[in-house]
């Protein structure tokens, strides 16, 4: 008689190695995966129009103005995300930043994010404070 074992490594698989798991409630809510698309907008990485259902009013506005162009940051160095914060000033908006390091620099962004009808996240304003990223 064989018994069988219920076990999430692969057939074969004999440590016990697992990857890490994000700390319990460390989810990243929508304000981290939106800096995460702004910061590839802002430096070149990603067209401006990719946020373009992500975005209402004048915050398209401002990304187009603040964006770099294609491959501006080729031969530099690619900035990267270091923090991200949110807050919550009611039910439906969260005012986010986030600290942007390339090398030795670090800019500050900000920006808002209103939940619509539909229950999307989307962003009503940008600011980039220092140099852009």
């Amino acid at each position: 008689m064989t018994s069988t074992r219920s076990t999430t490594r692969p057939a074969g698989r004999h440590d016990q190695r697992r990857p890490p798991s994000p700390p319990r409630g460390a989810r990243p809510g929508p304000h981290h995966w939106f800096a995460e698309r702004l910061l590839a907008v802002l430096s070149g990485q990603r067209p401006v129009h990719s946020l373009l259902g992500h975005t209402v009013g004048p915050a398209y506005e401002q990304l187009v103005t603040l964006a770099a162009p294609a491959g501006a940051y080729r031969d530099h160095l690619r900035p990267v995300l270091r923090q991200c914060g949110r807050f919550h000033p009611g039910p439906g908006v969260i005012e986010a930043f986030a600290r942007i390091a390339t090398g030795d620099r670090v800019t500050a962004m900000a920006f808002r994010l209103e939940q619509g009808p539909d229950l999307r996240w989307r962003c009503a304003a940008v600011e980039v404070a220092g140099p852009r990223p």
